[in-house]
């Protein structure tokens, strides 16, 4: 067969970065690479690097003082509320209590007013009931003199004399 004109014969040897031949050309052009890479990075990416990581630090640094001033005014805030809330509390207790002082003062002199107008109610009370007790008490001497004699007339069929009959109702009722 034929070979195709593409196709070209090789000779198998070494790989080339493995011949001893090469070896110094490759340190040369490495030492060369490595210098220049450095001096790249020592002038240009090093010094973005570094201002990056200043500005960083820095902006980490001012949000740090920026939660630290937030913190103190927070707690600042906290404790001013705290002692407006117990200056609240104090003046709520105050007034429940004055209102409780003035409830009861109005509740007492309710009460007496009340304990009172009862006294009143009951001494009238009182006096009606003894005007009506004397006056029982007449009607019914006269009842119990009219009711013995009645008893005497008719046990004995002759009416009795009024004044034995009033000494005798006198001494039964006294």
């Amino acid at each position: 067969m034929d070979k195709a004109h593409t196709e070209v014969a090789h000779e198998k040897g070494p790989f080339p970065p493995f011949q001893a031949e090469h070896f110094a050309s490759q340190i040369v052009w490495l030492v060369l690479s490595f210098v220049v890479l450095y001096a790249l990075l020592w002038k240009l990416a090093l010094p973005r690097i570094a201002s990056i990581l200043a500005a960083r630090r820095a902006r980490i640094d001012g949000d740090l003082a920026e939660a630290a001033r937030a913190k103190t005014e927070s707690e600042a805030a906290l404790a001013d509320y705290e002692k407006s809330l117990a200056a609240a509390r104090a003046n709520a207790q105050a007034i429940a209590a004055k209102t409780h002082q003035e409830l009861a003062a109005r509740s007492e002199a309710r009460r007496k007013e009340l304990e009172a107008g009862l006294a009143a109610k009951l001494a009238d009370a009182e006096a009606q009931i003894g005007a009506t007790k004397t006056a029982a008490m007449k009607n019914v001497r006269g009842i119990a003199i009219e009711a013995a004699s009645a008893i005497v007339e008719r046990l004995t069929g002759a009416a009795p004399a009024k004044p034995a009959v009033e000494r005798a109702v006198d001494q039964v009722v006294n």
